[in-house]
């Protein structure tokens, strides 16, 4: 188990604060940021990464859109082409989902 560097799993400040508020509890990343165990923390919460499965682009389904806080998959497939430059949609893509919790004991 280690501590992550919290920018390194989630980017974005918007995906940050979905995750304190619970609105985002898992991230697909193109290659895998940490194990499980790993703990990160967002402001003074500490979460723990529960899962780290290897998947595909065409794995995904609208509840892991809407887990990373999106309203639907093809909102997440439009989000993704505009934040990479030169991104296209291969299903047969490999990616790496992190799926977190906040740890036990937080206020």
């Amino acid at each position: 188990m280690s501590e992550l560097d919290l920018s390194e799993l989630l980017p974005s400040e918007r995906m940050q604060t979905q995750a304190l508020e619970g609105d985002v509890t898992q991230i697909h990343r193109g290659h895998q940021y940490a194990d499980p165990g790993d703990t990160f923390t967002i402001e003074d919460t500490a979460f723990e990464v529960t899962d780290v499965t290897e998947r595909t682009l065409g794995d995904l389904t609208d509840e892991d859109a809407q887990a990373e806080g999106m309203d639907d998959l093809e909102a997440y497939r439009n989000l993704l082409e505009r934040a990479h430059e030169n991104f296209e949609w291969d299903d047969d893509s490999e990616i790496v989902r992190h799926q977190f919790e906040p740890q036990s004991g937080n206020d």
